[in-house]
């Protein structure tokens, strides 16, 4: 799946707009019954995502974290530009649009988008810089420092966003900040990666092994799931009720954020001179955010908007096709010398 995983987006995406309906199911919460009288109520986004990031602190050698901390300049930087990204892009984009016809001036464009580019960086760059046999601990310390960063982070950059946007998305923004900062950062973002790193610290040799070769595997088919479940949500919203105007704006405003995005880490890496392994780190850092964690976040504090969930999904294919791109070249690269 690793060697073919842009072929694999690709048909997540394509089932979630052909076949739906059980991805609609998983996005459905679910009780489970423990006793006679407890229950509890399972989300499957949030489950898959925590696995996910469980297996990025999985692969995190305690050794390349200690390297990463006594030559921290590409972490510094990449961690630097992921949170810069959003203040420079947003603002930029939302002057853009309030110069269109849209009636709220393209708050909800910009409200998504806000979601977005504020996350931590994607879980799934791990995958992709293993892919491209790229510098694996730098991009693992940049998931992890952004990730444990971003209960802080996330909530900031939100706030001083959102008065970009119109009153009412304003609040909802208001809101989101606040649960982005409390359960659904902590317990779905830091606690899973937070635990996949002790374990890799306290588990032996052989029984290490052993959980690698069963965690890394499934939390790829986790990761494609997570895809398929968020896309099935944006296509179900889309096609009961046909908006094409708001598919182009959303695709047209996520290749804007994404092509800038991963441009500015191009640039930053060149100006700082880093090898090919640590640029490729430093630009899918500063390109990809968790959009995983945008549609759960926008599932859970915006369920009256699901047509925020279609630029997601077009960040979410367009950033991984970029993150092809970035790997894809750099191998080619590598071969031709």
């Amino acid at each position: 799946m690793r060697r073919r995983l842009g072929r694999t987006v690709v048909v997540s995406y394509a089932l979630a707009a052909l076949l739906p309906g059980p991805g609609l199911w998983l996005r459905r919460p679910h009780t489970l019954p423990l006793g006679d009288t407890a229950r509890i109520s399972l989300h499957s986004a949030p489950l898959l995502l925590a696995l996910v990031l469980f297996s990025a602190g999985l692969q995190v050698p305690a050794q390349a974290l200690g390297r990463l901390l006594r030559h921290p300049r590409t972490l510094l930087a990449g961690l630097t530009l992921h949170l810069a990204v959003p203040l420079l892009v947003v603002p930029a984009l939302a002057f853009v649009l309030h110069r269109t016809p849209d009636s709220d001036g393209g708050s909800g464009l910009v409200t998504a988008m806000i979601l977005i580019v504020a996350m931590p960086v994607a879980a799934g760059a791990t995958v992709w810089t293993g892919k491209g046999d790229g510098d694996q601990p730098t991009m693992v310390g940049l998931v992890l420092a952004s990730t444990l960063l971003s209960p802080l982070a996330v909530p900031l950059t939100v706030r001083a966003l959102a008065p970009l946007v119109d009153q009412e998305y304003a609040d909802q923004l208001g809101r989101a900040a606040s649960t982005a900062g409390g359960a659904v950062t902590l317990g779905g973002v830091v606690i899973p990666c937070a635990a996949g790193v002790l374990c890799r610290l306290v588990l032996p040799p052989a029984p290490l092994a052993r959980t690698l070769a069963a965690v890394v595997p499934t939390a790829l088919a986790g990761s494609l799931l997570l895809t398929y479940v968020n896309a099935s949500g944006a296509f179900s919203s889309f096609l009961t009720h046909p908006r094409p105007l708001l598919l182009a704006a959303a695709l047209a405003v996520a290749t804007l954020v994404c092509l800038t995005s991963f441009a500015l880490g191009r640039c930053a890496a060149r100006l700082l001179r880093l090898d090919t392994d640590a640029a490729s780190s430093l630009t899918l850092a500063c390109g990809m955010s968790n959009s995983s964690a945008s549609a759960v976040l926008i599932s859970t504090t915006l369920p009256d908007k699901p047509h925020l969930l279609l630029p997601v999904l077009a960040y979410g294919l367009l950033q991984k096709t970029a993150a092809n791109h970035v790997v894809g070249g750099r191998a080619a690269r590598r071969l031709s010398r």
